[in-house]
């Protein structure tokens, strides 16, 4: 009997996912993938210098590193031209951080996710991995499709965070949403124009989990998500310029829900 298209095509994209790969670059970027026991590593390129002040990281890597000259670097490693490579570059599989449910319900941290609505910048994305491990979050979620997937420069701009702070890619955003109000996620969208503030959202949230809902710069939250949030609140702002972009948004509402639920 032969199989339906939807069928045929679950399956052509588990096997492409599980044939990706991408490539890490950078000191601090290679150094924490070879740190970390869960990335799974496969190729591993460095300049002799490189190697000297990434020795503890490729024991702890298990992998062995191919020594080349600075001059053939380029050649050897499929990454742009304008990508700071330090002389270090690793090729990996993207990290697999498991169901939403498990890491929203259990994972390490306090009870706070952000929701990333077609975020697409990698240097953005990046930005807000750093922010959601220095403040403690459980991770950060985007749709598979319209957001930064893993790349070097994320990793890069994520100074390491990529490594340990969860990122989860899901298929459906709304549905992620209803899943996360479901286990007793309270859902704050920022958007400009509400006339509810941050803080005062957060005052209605109280002890509560709290999910983050962010939009791209510009077009902000989609009609849908809009809709699905359960507060929509603003980042009070003074001066004329009056927006953040979304990293700089994502820093503050994670500082302020944290310090709510700190009583700071």
């Amino acid at each position: 009997m032969k199989k339906p298209d939807w069928v045929i095509e679950k399956e052509r994209a588990k096997r492409a996912a599980a044939a990706e790969t991408l490539w890490l670059f950078g000191l601090h970027a290679v150094r924490d993938a070879l740190m970390n026991p869960d990335r799974v590593k496969l190729r591993l390129v460095l300049t002799k210098n490189a190697a000297d002040k990434l020795g503890e990281a490729i024991a702890a890597g298990g992998l062995e590193p191919e020594i080349i000259e600075p001059r053939k670097f380029d050649a050897q490693v499929p990454l742009g031209p304008d990508q700071v490579h330090q002389g270090a570059a690793l090729e990996v599989k993207p990290l697999d951080w498991g169901k939403l449910s498990d890491v929203a319900l259990t994972g390490a941290g306090l009870p706070l996710i952000v929701l990333l609505d077609r975020v697409t910048d990698p240097h953005n994305v990046g930005a807000i991995l750093r922010s959601a491990e220095v403040f403690g979050a459980r991770a950060v979620v985007a749709p598979a499709r319209h957001s930064a997937p893993e790349t070097g420069a994320l990793a890069k701009t994520a100074s390491g965070a990529l490594e340990r702070q969860p990122y989860l890619r899901i298929t459906n955003l709304s549905d992620a949403m209803g899943e996360l109000r479901d286990m007793g996620y309270v859902l704050i969208g920022l958007a400009g124009e509400a006339t509810m503030t941050l803080a005062e959202g957060l005052a209605q949230v109280g002890t509560r989990p709290v999910a983050i809902v962010l939009g791209a710069e510009g077009p902000g939250l989609r009609e849908k998500t809009r809709e699905t949030c359960d507060h929509l609140v603003r980042v009070p702002f003074s001066g004329a310029f009056g927006s953040l972009n979304v990293s700089n948004a994502a820093a503050v509402a994670l500082y302020a829900a944290t310090s709510a639920r700190n009583g700071g």
